[in-house]
């Protein structure tokens, strides 16, 4: 029997105890004037919380989590499965990893008389606190902070010894089962803070649309009874609060009978106030300051508020009364060298990138994030809907009405809101992620609602129950990956009671988020439908190093770039660290790849929430429209780009119309379009006209685009030779390797593998088809080539038509896809040409990758990009590189020889270093080896991507259906 209380007490197996010794949480930020305990701490790792301490000591880095830092211990990925097999509340009773941190602390020699805390920013998943081998507490909840009072336990001007032992699973496990990687360590900031006896608990702050501003200030001493004759004052931007504040001391007497608490309420108007909302994030500093008798200041509290108004109006969400589009993305903290540690940096780029693509809010999924991203949210603009750490995933049903969990749950929700509560960027607060619903859920969101009536609470274990229901905990039906048409029937029903915005949709694995726009359309074009979080932000690839499978950690930097890890290195995945229990490539599902290159997706959304768009082209000019819910346009600047098929891209300055959010304008064409010609597109390049707090001026915000002029048939003439083929008749070409073939099969997709489409191209064959039974005829130069490719249930019938035109090949192909192939990759050629042609430059969609679902944010252009930077490295090799809508290609060598490609129609054309094969084959980049010539795809049809990986499929209309496929192109030598 031990004599230690703290394992005496044995946390990690008692889910009633949250915590002994903490303090409670509030909203005064203690980060100025702290002694920072960051660093390397002396560490040892033991395989369990009951083994001695003892051995030769490490070092580990604080914050940070030792599964990054060489430790035995590695990163473990699942998504809903625990880690191990033992049923809640239990945790593994031998092998359950323990850090021990242990460093010495000097202690201020002017901190005496004062009072003296630590603060633990974060630990995963049990704290246990001792100084100098006494016991001082204990904490649960691995992604909020911990506060102990240290005063009775350190002397000022002497040092002490701080240990804090980490224990990885616990009871509080079960309750933190996050679609993320397993990790155990101290992730957030260690620091020692002191206050004056006297001293701010807690400041609530209430600052309305209409600019009243209520600060409600909770005092304590830790001497026990508060002293007669303290006050608080408050000012805002430097300037004295109002005369008219007001004190509630008749709060301040009837707390004082219990001597521990006082209550002062301070209360005014601010007159033509500057509204907070996510366009215009207009921000005032208030500063509390708390005054003993004789007037010294014995506490101050800071804060950046924002004055702003949050409510539900029948099926609405309101900021400051206008219904506002959620334009979302669900953000874990992550980084692939630290893991779950992050910097006010890291955290800054992250949301720059956001704003910079056109998102307005995040879901921290699924627990509060590292504070430093509330202040920056305040500061950028982003509508957040803040997520307590709470997700049983795996036992989902049992946990929500255990009472055993109860006191966690209330713990958990209440901590973050009063953490949180004065940040003008929290809109809503959720109560967790896929935990069921249950009685615990029901109790958190009662302590809400008393504390915090002025925003509302969603949950979407409560209300995916019925959509339309009102006696739920939650206040928005916020579904994840509902369908389209099922959102749109309930919008339409009659029914509806409450917003539909959805926590995720549009999951983001490898190349995916087809149906983007189509969503958004829908959403713009029904009322009661108001946007949602696309899934996610990250691909929480680790970077690894080959050579032993170990992560890299903190010195990795500098070894990727633009989303590709270095030789020798790759981006892990569940599975890639040993562990025997994982998911796989499913923790790879963001818009970004781990380094924060953006993924081609990121630009269709960027185009969806475009702020000003082109409405339309009439024959007096060109109608625009402001987007935006508060802003006007004069913060933006532009230019039009004219483009034409069979010319080049001529530029004009645009000056935008003074629109309010919602109008229009027609503004005069810019050029005078030529009347003889091919199609001409019209792209608005709009960017910022000044400096913007996450952009700098003349940073590009969107691209709409409109078409003025169709496109022409251009007559080919034909000339009097031949077209040589081999024996198996295939087109023989000096810049060719490998002639045209018919091609049905794309290296899966994650959404393919998933969603079960490849399995059924593989049953098909389609991904080894056998070309047979050719039959070759020659008429006139003219060469007929009709070839049968077999795959296991079904034969393709195909035929090519080789034409010889000025200066190379026309070849018309037809393809007959029996009943059985009724949803194919592709229908389409492929070819491989001679080494050395390098540059890629087209007329189409672009210049980054499009699809036949995913093409709203690629305008119709003249694009030019070298070949090795057309594929898309996704963390799982798949298809990849792909461009919508092509008209016409070049493919050239640097003395400007090559070849040239013209499509009968608008395109999807990709040219890579791979074949479908090889991408098919890898698991990881590493594996991969660029061929030396290009592999050219020309798709007659091209499956959309869709989101089955996690959701609903691409539209029926972009499914590759059976029957009859026809294309031709004409292939040319430069």
């Amino acid at each position: 029997m031990t004599s230690d209380p703290l394992l005496a007490l044995r946390p990690w197996e008692a889910p009633e105890v949250t915590s002994w010794g903490r303090l409670p949480m509030n909203a005064v930020d203690r980060r100025t004037g702290a002694l920072p305990l960051d660093g390397d701490w002396n560490f040892q790792l033991l395989p369990a919380p009951d083994a001695p301490v003892g051995g030769p000591w490490s070092t580990a880095y604080v914050p940070g989590v030792w599964t990054m830092q060489d430790t035995d211990d590695l990163p473990q990925y699942t998504n809903v499965r625990m880690p191990y097999a033992e049923f809640p509340p239990l945790s593994p009773v031998y092998r359950n990893p323990t850090g021990v941190y242990e460093r010495s602390v000097d202690i201020p020699a002017e901190w005496a008389g004062r009072r003296i805390v630590l603060q633990v920013g974060a630990a995963e998943s049990v704290l246990l606190v001792r100084v100098d081998g006494r016991s001082v507490g204990i904490s649960k909840d691995s992604h909020l902070a911990a506060e102990f009072d240290l005063t009775p336990f350190v002397r000022p001007g002497e040092r002490a010894t701080v240990r804090l032992t980490v224990v990885k699973w616990s009871d509080a496990s079960h309750i933190e089962d996050q679609d993320q990687w397993w990790h155990g360590g101290i992730t957030r900031s260690v620091l020692l803070y002191a206050t004056d006896p006297l001293y701010l608990a807690d400041v609530t702050v209430r600052a309305a649309y209409s600019g009243e501003l209520r600060v409600d200030c909770r005092v304590r001493d830790a001497g026990g009874a508060l002293p007669d004759g303290w006050y608080v004052t408050g000012e805002l931007d430097g300037r004295p609060i109002a005369q008219d504040a007001e004190f509630d001391r008749a709060n301040v007497e009837d707390e004082r009978v219990s001597g521990f608490l006082g209550e002062v309420r301070l209360h005014t108007t601010v007159a033509e106030v500057r509204t907070w909302n996510a366009e215009t994030p207009e921000l005032y500093g208030l500063t509390v300051r708390l005054h003993r008798a004789d007037g010294t200041v014995a506490d101050t509290s800071y804060h950046r508020i924002g004055f702003r108004d949050v409510e539900i109006v029948g099926r609405n969400l309101l900021v400051n009364g206008e219904r506002v589009y959620i334009r979302g993305v669900n953000r874990h903290d992550f980084h692939p060298l630290t893991g779950r540690t992050v910097s006010y940096d890291d955290m800054r780029a992250d949301l720059v990138l956001l704003k910079r693509f056109g998102f307005n809010a995040i879901r921290t999924a699924h627990y509060p994030n590292d504070p430093g991203l509330y202040d920056l949210a305040d500061e950028l603009g982003f509508y957040v809907v803040d997520e307590a750490d709470i997700e049983s995933h795996d036992h989902a049903h049992e946990i929500a009405d255990d009472p055993r969990y109860l006191n966690a749950f209330v713990d958990r929700v209440s901590r973050m809101v009063l953490r949180d509560k004065n940040h003008p960027s929290v809109i809503i607060w959720s109560l967790g992620n896929e935990s069921d619903y249950g009685a615990n859920h029901d109790a958190a969101a009662g302590w809400v609602r008393r504390h915090d009536p002025t925003r509302p609470i969603q949950y979407e274990g409560a209300a995916k129950l019925d959509w339309a229901a009102t006696d739920d905990a939650s206040d928005i039906a916020c579904p994840m990956y509902a369908p389209l048409e099922d959102c749109v029937a309930h919008a339409l029903s009659g029914e509806q009671t409450r917003p539909l915005i959805q926590c995720e949709y549009s999951h983001a694995m490898g190349n995916s988020n087809g149906t983007l726009a189509d969503h958004w359309a829908a959403i713009e074009s029904t009322p009661g439908l108001q946007g949602g979080f696309i899934w996610e932000f990250w691909d929480h690839g680790i970077l690894q190093r080959v050579n032993d499978g170990r992560p890299v950690g903190r010195g990795g930097a500098g070894l990727y770039d633009n989303g590709v890890a270095a030789p020798g290195h790759r981006w892990a995945y569940g599975g890639d660290f040993g562990e025997t229990i994982h998911d796989g490539a499913f923790i790879a599902d963001g818009v970004v790849f781990p380094d924060r290159t953006p993924k081609p997706a990121l630009y269709e959304h960027r185009e969806i929430a475009a702020p000003v768009r082109i409405e339309c082209f009439k024959h007096e000019g060109i109608v625009l429209g402001n987007h935006q819910h508060f802003r006007g346009l004069d913060w933006l600047a532009g230019e039009w780009e004219l483009s034409l098929a069979d010319g080049d891209t001529v530029t004009a300055p645009a000056g935008l119309p003074d629109l309010r959010p919602g109008e229009t304008a027609v503004v005069p064409l810019p050029f005078e379009v030529p009347r003889e010609g091919g199609e001409a597109w019209l792209t608005l390049r709009v960017t910022t006209a000044r400096d913007e707090t996450w952009a700098p001026r003349g940073t590009v915000v969107c691209l709409p685009r409109v078409r003025l002029r169709e496109a022409v048939p251009v007559p080919v003439l034909l000339e009097n030779r031949s077209v040589e083929v081999d024996a198996d008749g295939l087109l023989v070409h000096p810049l060719l390797t490998a002639a045209p073939t018919l091609s049905l099969w794309r290296a899966p997709t994650d959404n393919d593998e998933l969603g079960g489409m490849a399995l059924r191209w593989r049953t098909w064959g389609l991904d080894s088809l056998v070309r047979k039974a050719v039959s070759v005829r020659e008429d006139d130069g003219r060469v007929t080539v009709v070839a049968e490719y077999a795959g296991t249930l079904g034969v393709v019938r195909h035929r090519q038509v080789l034409t010889p035109v000025e200066g190379g090949v026309r070849i018309d192909e037809e393809a007959e896809l029996p009943a059985e192939f009724d949803d194919v990759a592709r229908v389409g050629s492929v070819f491989e040409t001679v080494a050395g042609l390098d540059l890629l430059e087209w007329f189409g969609q672009g210049p980054w990758e499009s699809y036949p679902d995913r093409s709203a944010g690629a305008p119709v252009g003249h694009h030019s990009v070298p070949v090795d930077e057309l594929f898309t490295p996704y963390l799982r090799p798949q298809e990849s590189g792909g461009r919508s809508g092509v008209r016409h290609f070049t493919l050239s060598a640097p003395d400007a020889t090559g070849l040239t490609v013209a499509l009968d129609e608008p395109r999807q054309v990709s040219v890579t270093r791979y074949r479908a094969e090889d991408l098919t084959s890898a698991t990881h980049h590493d594996q991969l080896v660029p061929r030396a010539g290009c592999v050219v795809h020309l798709d007659a049809a091209h499956r959309g991507l869709g989101t089955a990986s996690c959701g609903p499929d691409t539209f029926p209309s972009c499914l590759v259906a059976p029957g009859v496929h026809r294309w031709s192109w004409t292939l040319r030598t430069l």
